[in-house]
């Protein structure tokens, strides 16, 4: 695979490229997978699968186009398990996909930067967010998030970063992550795995 090639020159990485990691691909209607990614936020997992499903049934179990979810009654939107906030979220997001004819055809089309300038104009929609999308909807191979918490925390464990001045943290993470173009997703998802399955006792690579 190209990308354990290219990312196995970064010896630090190299020890971690065995782990088993989840495939990126692209998902339809993206739109949707905004609008899920917004109701997960500060969530659990099994917590945001419970409300993005309980949001699907609304729609009969089917899902919804931006027109459906703008249609929907607020309180009813509400009922699924969301805060007022992120119904209002989820509400502009469909408003701006229609407004602005997103499709998943047209993102296709645009790259990492201008889809990131479009939807981060979305009240309630960061960058981390549409990061999030570009490399879990869009299936693009080359994004790195920097201000992911998982990301910051397994860097500063791995190469040993300062983790004093968050300006710094950030810089000499992003000249770590230069390397790793153009797959730095994959960096990324092994980065997240290691954080995520090692014991706090072992985070010492060896």
């Amino acid at each position: 695979m190209k990308h354990i090639e290219h990312l196995q020159k970064d010896k630090k990485l190299a020890k971690l490229l065995h782990l088993p990691i989840r495939t990126i691909k692209l998902h339809k209607n993206i739109p949707l997978r905004l609008m899920a990614s917004i109701m997960s936020q500060q969530l659990n997992t099994k917590v945001a699968a419970v409300i993005y499903s309980r949001f699907i049934n609304l729609f009969n179990g089917k899902e919804p186009k931006p027109q459906q979810v703008l249609a929907m009654p607020f309180e009813k939107l509400r009922a699924v398990g969301l805060s007022n906030s992120k119904v209002t979220y989820i509400q502009n997001v469909a408003a701006f996909c229609i407004e602005h004819k997103i499709t998943d055809k047209r993102l296709m089309k645009m790259s990492n930067e201008e889809i990131i300038a479009l939807l981060t104009q979305i009240k309630g929609v960061g960058q981390w967010t549409v990061e999030m999308l570009l490399m879990f909807s869009l299936g693009r191979e080359d994004i790195f998030s920097v201000d992911d918490l998982g990301i910051q925390n397994a860097m500063i464990g791995i190469y040993k970063l300062d983790k004093t001045n968050k300006k710094l943290l950030k810089e000499k993470m992003i000249t770590l992550s230069a390397k790793w173009a153009p797959y730095r997703t994959y960096a990324c998802l092994y980065l997240w795995h290691w954080k995520d399955n090692v014991p706090d006792t072992k985070k010492k690579p060896q």
